[in-house]
């Protein structure tokens, strides 16, 4: 059951602010880089692969064609996410990072999906490889790739979009150091098939770290408490401080990458204690990083 608590319409409205992550103007700065060397990349590599034959180069050049799609989204949605908070959206568009980084995810899958596809079709056929032109072309897009994992690590632990950025780049190392690898076994030994062999290899990888990403943003769509927060815990740091007689309602949950939220209510027999637990509330979720709290002092249980 949820309580509703009448606001005076006498009242200016207020939106409240939230911290946003930090660094986003500073994170769409370096998306915006890597995706302007991976675009270049995609078109030499899809040159590359389509003159020498290969599918792991021309399997990279249309994963890199995806990734121009998504760091493309990724640098829209952080610049969106940069806009105030407003009445009708009073947390402004910060989720879209999550939704994006959930979209990034997906493709991500579908491009692991298709690759595995194509690789298997090509088993039972003999493909010829250009083994030159291959490892050429994955050498210039495995250094590409490299300097854009470089200009990407740097925050990425922090923002779940810039996340989905780097994992993008990373997985387009994969393939590049994958596509190499297969340029050096048809060149010494004539091995065809060890092109779409490691095709396969890279589209397992690919579907283990976007995995990770798809789950991670749908549990922050669904606001589930953050996988590093004990919901219990946070309980039992409330519920211990002098005054505070029960907790109940408590929720915590991700409003977007680095901003964790948590509402409650308390119940506070006396009400001269209310700011003195409220203030020992906040210090308390701060030492959790829990930096958005709502608290309701209830002297009797109204919301149970």
């Amino acid at each position: 059951m949820f309580c509703n608590m009448a606001a005076p319409t006498t009242l200016p409205i207020d939106v409240t602010c939230v911290h946003h992550a930090p660094g986003r103007h500073e994170s769409a700065r370096r998306m915006g880089w890597v995706l302007a060397i991976t675009a270049v990349v995609m078109v030499a590599e899809a040159v590359g692969g389509w003159a020498s034959h290969s599918l792991a180069l021309l399997a990279d050049a249309g994963h890199m064609l995806a990734d121009v799609a998504a760091l493309g989204l990724a640098v829209v949605v952080a610049r969106l996410a940069q806009r105030p908070a407003t009445p009708e959206r009073t947390y402004g568009l910060v989720r879209l990072e999550i939704f994006a980084a959930f979209i990034n995810g997906a493709v991500l899958l579908v491009i692991a999906v298709g690759i595995g596809v194509e690789a298997f079709r090509r088993l039972a056929g003999r493909p010829e490889i250009h083994a030159g032109i291959l490892l050429t072309i994955a050498g210039v897009g495995l250094a590409a790739n490299l300097l854009s994992a470089r200009i990407l690590h740097h925050g990425h632990d922090h923002s779940l979009n810039q996340r989905g950025a780097y994992l993008h780049v990373l997985s387009d190392i994969l393939g590049s150091v994958g596509a190499i690898v297969a340029g050096i076994v048809v060149l010494t030994t004539g091995w065809t098939l060890a092109d779409p062999i490691i095709s396969v290899g890279i589209g397992l990888l690919i579907v283990n770290g976007s995995w990770r990403l798809v789950r991670e943003s749908v549990d922050v769509l669904l606001e589930a408490t953050p996988a590093h927060i004990s919901l219990s815990d946070v309980h039992d740091q409330i519920a211990s401080l002098p005054g505070v007689t029960s907790v109940h309602d408590l929720h915590v949950w991700t409003v977007t990458s680095g901003v964790v939220a948590m509402s409650g209510h308390l119940l506070v027999r006396n009400p001269g204690d209310n700011q003195r637990v409220l203030e020992a509330v906040q210090e308390r979720m701060e030492k959790l990083k829990i930096r958005h709290v709502t608290v309701q002092m209830e002297k009797d249980p109204t919301c149970e």
